[in-house]
């Protein structure tokens, strides 16, 4: 079985396959300060009470990680408690089959270039990868599969938190979708800006990403994912799929084209 990791800055996501499929996964919160021995303390127990497989059943990992200390500590946790099974790490040097068309491709997130390839795997191309994280990213990746550029934006969650903080009356509230956009209190104002509002963002940029991606915008597909991508996806005129897993998938494949 594969062990596909997705460190963010926000959460780390575990996901378990058996070939194609995808069998559990689970989403933590990201700490900089957890130790390698502490990071395999909660993921033997994620999987040992999964009931679908145990620790030893893994025999291959493949991980992106956009937290450099995170991403020490797990190298450290493959080494002690993973020894002899490969591991790739997605970083410079990996082949991922996506040519990254950017002035320094070195700055690309790791998980960015990972979406891209599930996406234009999966999808086609030329397509738009809107990732709702703790950033909202927006990928743009050509007909030929290349990466060409994208976007980045506040997120929902650090956008809700910096209104509350600066807002005397305003505090923080469930992300859930509003009667209405015209609202009738402030609990309900809060969630008709945030919802509509990120809604209307991704639209927009997606629109200008397609008018620059080809001349025919409805050959572009839009792939929403990301965890709070359920929040506003509903609202977005522009999203043609989402795939809320679309990380781990590619992570998947990036380990298939390392280790044959």
């Amino acid at each position: 079985m594969l062990l596909a990791i997705d460190v963010g800055n926000s959460h780390t996501v575990f996901g378990l396959f058996d070939g194609e499929e995808l069998l559990e996964h689970w989403r933590v919160a990201t700490d900089a300060h957890r130790t390698a021995d502490e990071w395999s303390v909660v993921l033997q127990g994620l999987i040992s009470g999964s009931g679908v497989a145990n620790p030893e059943d893994i025999d291959g990992i493949s991980m992106c990680c956009s937290v450099p200390s995170v991403q020490h500590e797990m190298r450290v946790m493959f080494r002690r408690h993973y020894g002899g099974i490969a591991a790739v790490i997605v970083e410079p040097g990996v082949k991922t089959g996506v040519p990254i068309r950017m002035d320094n491709p070195k700055e690309v997130g790791s998980d960015r270039i990972v979406n891209a390839l599930a996406a234009v795997q999966l999808y086609g191309g030329p397509c738009v990868v809107v990732d709702f994280g703790t950033a909202t990213t927006f990928d743009a990746v050509s007909v030929k599969g290349e990466y060409v550029g994208g976007a980045i934006a506040p997120g929902i969650d650090i956008s809700v938190e910096a209104l509350s903080r600066r807002g005397a009356q305003l505090h923080m509230v469930e992300i859930v979708r509003p009667r209405a956009v015209i609202a009738k209190n402030t609990a309900e104002a809060l969630r008709s800006g945030i919802i509509y509002g990120f809604a209307g963002q991704a639209d927009g940029i997606v629109d200008r990403m397609a008018q620059e991606l080809t001349n025919d915008v409805d050959d572009v597909t839009v792939v929403a994912t990301g965890g709070l991508a359920g929040t506003v996806v509903d609202e977005c005129e522009t999203v043609d799929v989402h795939q809320p897993w679309l990380t781990l998938i590619g992570l998947r494949m990036v380990f298939e084209r390392n280790t044959g």
